[in-house]
């Protein structure tokens, strides 16, 4: 019996990664765009910190996402992305941390995959499928 051969593409891996995660993060940057960012800045402003430090989800929701779809300086839009998740996970999650949600998973999983994700893809960096491959951050 022939086994069926598949052959490693790494490369294709990590482009698919890459988009998954700059993907779905895009769209709750579009969400909040469109929202003119009030809930962020509700939570800051819960925290006595400036409400404009909400516009700091704008780098980290719309253009890290979109840098490293491209793959254009990768590794930095996602050290971005990190930290962004870092700063919405702590503030705005950081009592659903050891919770569950009503389905029985961790009530932070999206916030985890995101952060995670962002995290595998600084550590990995673009790949060759990628608008820039030979800068330090790509």
């Amino acid at each position: 019996m022939e086994t069926l051969k598949i052959d490693k593409n790494q490369s294709l891996a990590l482009f698919i990664q890459r988009v998954l995660v700059g993907f779905l993060l895009l769209f709750h940057g579009i969400a909040n765009l469109t929202s003119g960012y009030a809930f962020i800045k509700s939570v800051f402003a819960g925290y006595s910190m400036p409400e404009f430090f909400a516009y700091g989800a704008f780098i980290g929701e719309i253009v890290a996402p979109l840098l490293i779809i491209a793959g254009y300086r990768t590794r930095l839009a996602a050290l971005a992305l990190v930290f962004n998740m870092l700063v919405a996970t702590l503030l705005a999650h950081s009592g659903d941390i050891f919770a569950l949600n009503q389905y029985g998973g961790w009530a932070i999983e999206l916030q985890a995959f995101y952060l995670f994700g962002a995290l595998a893809v600084f550590f990995s960096g673009a790949g060759v499928y990628a608008v820039s491959k030979n800068n330090s951050w790509d």
